[in-house]
């Protein structure tokens, strides 16, 4: 369970789009070459970017990327991961398996010891994504506590050589699923979806009728919850999973629906801690091949546009972060992972290994890499 890495061809992004037309493959080899350590991360001035993929053979793995399509290394996951949080200096990753797997894995890419896979307590599992404390030492991880029906944050120091579990918060809902630190670094905001799981079921879910999705702003000192906000009732199978903050400090969320898909309802809403949620306006001729879901939310490094991928209709949608407006939308088949890049522009990554650069909501995507017998998975982040 190694890292294996390939050596960088040092390349500048926009020369390799020019010089291959704004196109290229990858081919596939076997990664073979020495651990990803200091030396090789030392020479890449470029920024890198993680994510979650199936390799050509069907196993799983934890690819690093440059910011020209160019696969650096990859470790193996023992099954299919999801998304993963980064430290605040990017020393450390801890990826997370997808619901409702039970792994989740510490891994230093600068470094060549093997990578330390950690089990999730007795009556838990993952459901996917964690986030780092401001000063890198704790992990707080969305957990399902399926024996009492409820959502917690299991708090993990990684300060150390290993992992110690040393508590957990209850997120105020069911199904937590993304979680957002705040800038003061001790308010978390959780984003329950509601729905009620349970392993010996897997994938199946228990309560689409009564399900009351939220987002919880917690205090992670007390525990308390501070804020929390829910959507109109006739909205309550709209299950809130994926975050984002602007530059404005509004938490932007996206939902996936789980009642009649003829219904279209809004997928994407802003709010802050004081203010309750306001639902953006998609236009009925792109609201209708979205297939009511959104996989994954991200802000530009600027805070000013917020992208959303739907992957089930192959569209990736822009937003204002000032006005709520569609600032536009862009096809991308399969697109989910999204990554900020320069000050307002987005890497887009797609279940058929593709990866692609976007500067602006107005211009086209610039297809960086098609990796053949890759795919890559919902999320993508910025190391």
């Amino acid at each position: 369970m190694l890292w294996t890495a390939t050596k960088r061809t040092a390349i500048n992004r926009r020369s390799f789009l020019a010089g291959l037309g704004g196109a290229a493959v990858l081919a596939g080899s076997g990664w073979n070459g020495p651990a990803l350590a200091e030396g090789l991360i030392g020479e890449i001035e470029a920024p890198l970017f993680a994510t979650a993929c199936k390799r050509a053979n069907g196993s799983y793995a934890l690819a690093i990327l440059d910011d020209a399509g160019q696969i650096l290394a990859e470790v193996g996951l023992p099954d299919r991961g999801h998304g993963m949080a980064v430290s605040p200096d990017g020393r450390k990753i801890m990826a997370f398996a997808r619901r409702p797997g039970t792994f989740a894995m510490l891994i230093d890419p600068y470094d060549s010891k093997e990578p330390l896979v950690i089990a999730s307590e007795p009556g838990r599992h993952f459901y996917g994504h964690g986030c780092f404390s401001a000063d890198g030492r704790l992990v707080y991880a969305v957990e399902n506590d399926y024996e009492r029906v409820r959502g917690v944050l299991g708090v993990y120091d990684v300060s150390g050589t290993g992992a110690q579990r040393i508590g957990e918060i209850e997120t105020g809902g069911i199904g937590p699923h993304d979680l957002l630190l705040m800038p003061d670094s001790k308010t978390m905001v959780i984003a329950n979806g509601g729905i009620q799981t349970d392993p010996g079921q897997p994938r199946e879910k228990l309560n689409i009728e009564s399900m009351d999705p939220s987002v919880a702003y917690l205090d992670l000192n007390s525990g308390d919850v501070l804020t929390q906000h829910r959507l109109s009732r006739d909205l309550h199978k709209l299950s809130l999973r994926h975050m984002a903050l602007d530059g404005k400090g509004q938490v932007w969320v996206g939902g996936q629906f789980e009642g009649d898909l003829q219904q279209m309802p809004p997928l994407v809403a802003r709010m802050t801690q004081d203010t309750g949620p306001v639902l953006t306006e998609i236009p009925d001729q792109l609201a209708s091949g979205l297939q009511s879901y959104i996989g994954s939310v991200v802000a530009n490094r600027t805070g000013d546009v917020v992208a959303t991928s739907a992957p089930r209709g192959g569209q990736v949608m822009f937003w204002s972060a000032s006005t709520g407006e569609l600032l536009g939308a862009k096809a991308v088949i399969d697109g989910c992972g999204l990554a900020p890049i320069d000050g307002s522009a987005f890497l887009i990554s797609d279940g058929l290994g593709g990866l692609r650069y976007l500067e602006e909501p107005e211009a086209v995507p610039d297809v960086l890499a098609q990796v053949p017998g890759m795919s890559f998975d919902n999320h993508m982040f910025a190391l």
